[in-house]
């Protein structure tokens, strides 16, 4: 009952990111706003200080990594345009295609490890999967607009 009350909340909270993705696609970006989500996910790792969240460092960077990987699907689409009234963020055909499947592979991770570990540790694998896809999505955003508010 629980896994199936989690699985559909993270279906509306996939719903709800992918609203506010496109709904920021039409405001210009600033660097704060690129960089923030990161600054602000990472105080989740305060869990890993409850010995029930704690996992070993091999599987923190098996997570990691794997979101470091689905991270280059988001980092592919990201593109930025100069415009009269500041810098947006190009939203990409696909994007709605990938942000989709990302959650579904994730999804369909979860169920299986939920039936192999913990369900805290499970929450804290995921965790990290979530900040590896964000953090280097956001800094190769922040490096992109970086360039195209460079001075001609």
């Amino acid at each position: 009952m629980f896994i199936a009350i989690s699985g559909i909340l993270a279906i509306v909270m996939a719903f709800v990111m992918m609203g506010i993705r496109m709904k920021a696609s039409k405001k210009p970006v600033s660097l704060k706003k690129i960089m923030l989500p990161p600054l602000f996910m990472s105080t989740g790792f305060a869990m890993f200080l409850f010995p029930v969240f704690q996992i070993s460092f091999i599987k923190a960077g098996e997570a990691f990594l794997t979101g470091v990987v689905f991270s280059l699907l988001l980092i592919m689409t990201t593109k930025f345009e100069r415009r009269a009234d500041g810098i947006y963020m190009v939203m990409s055909k696909a994007f709605v295609f990938i942000f989709a499947g990302l959650f579904i592979v994730r999804l369909l991770m979860k169920i299986y490890f939920e039936q192999h570990i913990s369900y805290e540790e499970t929450s804290g694998i995921f965790f990290i999967i979530a900040f590896g896809m964000l953090l280097p999505w956001r800094m190769t955003m922040a490096y992109r607009f970086k360039q195209i508010n460079k001075p001609a």
